[in-house]
């Protein structure tokens, strides 16, 4: 299903290089989709939100940059080869004291549900701080910077960090999207949430999140049943209107819906509103889930791809990139412009040959 009215006045986009910074950790997942150290061996690969939306634009043919700090050690510079052969642009990356985040993954299946354990405490990211990134530098031959609510969360320095780039990309006239992107198992060094990213949600053009977040986290809510199997369209439309009331300067909103039957049997879905528009996508039930985390930076980089110029279109791409990313095992959504086209224009799953 789509919804739709008529144009949307508040997306002109144009194809411009795109700036991604956060915090990318080292992740270590148990083998075979098994339990913590229950073969006693990890897969050890690379991740973090900002980093797979600067990944999944490369792969799809966009200019992506990424920006953060890395220890300047043989982590940190296997870090860098990894996102060097996906065809990023790495010049804006730092160097600095400190050591490779870590997370650890469990994938779960049925009814045994997933978990992240962070450990990130003392990492270069999280002990960076105001002035360790020339930004204006940084964003030569940029004209979009990406950001999400997880690098706030991890210390008080990198949040200043977060929004002295927040800032000088609206010095220069960048266009900024934000992923609200809130982990409450992060929030450790005494900030409160709601007030940090209610901060950084005022600098964005674009708003990626879900309704949970939006209502528990921004304190934003709107009547209706969000917890309903097939929600009507229309609250996320009034949800999506009500943000864009709290926040004059941002241009439309993205939200998604999951409805989990368990942890590899999700359904996915999504809306946007603009100020003059509003679209939501066809919904994908995804079984046999391969790998479900980096689904949401997926989502986010099909949007970003799309560059909001058809807000429908771009949602729909978003939500079949999102889907597809569900069968690819990592944090890398490693899939064509293309097959996401193929899918979000009814393709199936067949074999091609």
């Amino acid at each position: 299903m789509t919804a739709a009215v008529t144009t949307c006045e508040d997306n002109k986009i144009r194809g411009t290089k795109v700036l991604c910074f956060g915090e990318i950790m080292l992740r270590l997942r148990a083998t075979g989709g098994g339990r913590l150290l229950q073969n006693n061996t990890l897969e050890a690969l690379f991740g973090g939100s900002e980093a797979n939306v600067a990944v999944s634009l490369a792969i799809m043919g966009a200019e992506a940059a990424f920006c953060t700090v890395l220890p300047d050690n043989a982590l940190g510079d296997a870090c860098l080869r990894a996102l060097r052969s996906f065809g990023v642009d790495l010049s804006p990356v730092v160097r600095g004291r400190g050591r490779m985040g870590l997370y650890f993954v469990e994938t779960g299946a049925g009814h045994l549900p997933g978990q992240v354990i962070y450990d990130r405490e003392g990492s270069a990211c999280a002990l960076a701080g105001p002035g360790d990134i020339d930004w204006k530098k940084a964003a030569e031959g940029c004209g979009w910077l990406h950001l999400s609510g997880i690098t706030p969360a991890i210390s008080q320095s990198a949040a200043e960090l977060t929004f002295e780039a927040a800032r000088t990309a609206k010095e220069l006239g960048m266009t900024v999207s934000v992923d609200l992107n809130y982990r409450k198992n992060l929030w450790k060094y005494g900030a409160a949430p709601a007030e940090v990213l209610d901060r950084l949600c005022s600098y964005a053009d674009y708003l990626v999140a879900n309704d949970t977040h939006v209502r528990e986290v921004l304190g934003i809510s709107v009547p209706g049943d969000f917890d309903a199997f097939e929600p009507d369209p229309e609250i996320f439309r009034d949800l999506g209107m009500k943000i864009l009331e709290r926040y004059p300067g941002m241009k439309g909103v993205a939200l998604t819906l999951r409805r989990t039957h368990s942890a590899d049997w999700n359904d996915i879905a999504g809306y946007y509103a603009g100020r003059d528009c509003f679209y939501a996508s066809p919904r994908y039930e995804i079984r046999d889930i391969v790998d479900r985390i980096g689904g949401g930076d997926a989502f986010t980089a099909g949007l970003i791809y799309g560059r909001f110029g058809d807000p429908g279109r771009a949602l729909d791409f978003g939500v079949a990139a999102s889907c597809l990313k569900h069968s690819v095992p990592g944090d890398f959504n490693l899939v064509t412009a293309d097959e996401i086209e193929k899918l979000a224009s009814g393709g199936n799953g067949r074999l091609d040959r």
